[in-house]
């Protein structure tokens, strides 16, 4: 895998990866796009929804919303890395089994986000999740 980053002015950098999409960085205090810190952690986020929406659908779970709510403590000083990270997952859907959903948060976790096992060599990440019964209208 290979990236670039470029820098355009002041804390604004734009991104290149290898599969030609651009991602834009500012890491200023006025910021107008995400900080690095901030896209490990929806990248986290992410990788670990991509997992858990799969597993839910191999299980023939009836959802129509699948969010991850992430908090996140860093160190006091430099360097600012984080300390703590917890991914909330809600998904909301018809009959959402809670034992579907811990056991695809679960697999995430321990077996295939690649983005959170990396970081957990050095972080606290915990999990935790809710099913919310969808509105029938």
């Amino acid at each position: 895998m290979q990236a670039n980053v470029k820098w355009v002015e002041g804390d604004t950098f734009i991104g290149l990866s290898n599969s030609g999409h651009n991602v834009v960085f500012d890491a200023g205090s006025d910021s107008a796009a995400p900080s690095p810190m901030e896209m490990v952690l929806m990248s986290a986020g992410c990788c670990s929804s991509v997992d858990v929406v799969s597993i839910l659908k191999k299980a023939k779970q009836s959802f129509s919303d699948v969010q991850v709510k992430l908090t996140a403590e860093r160190a006091e000083s430099a360097p600012r890395v984080f300390t703590k990270i917890n991914l909330h997952f809600v998904v909301t859907g018809d009959n959402v089994s809670e034992k579907h959903l811990a056991r695809a948060v679960q697999l995430s976790a321990e077996k295939y986000c690649s983005v959170a096992l990396m970081l957990d060599k050095t972080v606290e990440i915990t999990h935790s999740h809710e099913v919310v019964q969808e509105q029938v209208k």
